[in-house]
């Protein structure tokens, strides 16, 4: 089985600093690609940023310049470094990835549970 965890939300100030983190945990066979994405109150859920098989990253208009994502092979682990938080970013924000498990016949559509981001004085 695989799972995506998130971790390292939480409370912080407006222009704080945060790291998410999310670990793809079980067997896997392959990673396509790997994203973050984030929902709001009464929004929708929005991408916020993506990178590839090959490292190539893009990032949304509303966090480019503050989001960087990034990836460490060896440890599964995908992190979503955000700076220079703004209460608008204030969101619960899901790991995503097209990756392929033990138990997959092909690559399929994963999601983490999602964690809570909050930027307020």
């Amino acid at each position: 089985q695989v799972q995506l965890v998130e971790s390292g939300g939480g409370l912080v100030q407006p222009g704080g600093s945060l790291r998410l983190s999310c670990l793809v945990s079980g067997r896997v066979h392959a990673i396509n690609s790997m994203a973050w994405y984030r929902q709001g109150a009464g929004t929708q859920r929005e991408l916020v940023a993506e990178i590839n098989n090959s490292g190539t990253t893009t990032v949304s208009a509303s966090a480019k310049g503050r989001f960087t994502i990034s990836r460490d092979t060896a440890k599964n682990t995908v992190y979503l470094q955000m700076n220079s938080l703004k209460p608008e970013d204030t969101a619960v924000y899901y790991c995503y990835g097209d990756l392929m498990g033990s138990g997959d016949r092909w690559l399929r559509h994963y999601w983490g549970q999602g964690i809570q981001v909050t930027v307020s004085s």
